[in-house]
């Protein structure tokens, strides 16, 4: 470590904040917030993605309509978001009901 005394004092040239920003870096990329995006399909009924948001998702019935509302119109819609641990089970359920989803 490279130190400079002046006046009883000692200053450090090293940078002790590149630490900090390293560990707060990877905290941040521990804590990134990921999506489970639920795709719109000719196959399944309303009822039927209705009834998995709820079961899977955890979704109250109006979440779960508003979600399958806006898949039908939209495309796709965010049903939920988290971290990997919690959306990987999620997604994993949802395709084998045979919905189309992704994590982003």
């Amino acid at each position: 470590m490279s130190r400079f005394y002046t006046n009883n004092s000692v200053h450090d040239y090293e940078k002790p904040e590149r630490e900090y920003d390293e560990e707060v870096a990877l905290l941040e990329k521990e804590d990134e917030v990921y999506k489970l995006v639920l795709w719109n399909d000719d196959v399944n009924t309303f009822d039927y993605v209705i009834e998995a948001l709820i079961e899977i998702c955890r979704h109250t019935l109006e979440q779960a309509e508003q979600c399958t509302i806006l898949v039908h119109y939209k495309g796709k819609c965010t049903v939920k978001t988290g971290s990997l641990e919690i959306l990987k089970p999620m997604h994993e359920k949802l395709i084998s009901r045979s919905l189309t989803s992704e994590i982003v």
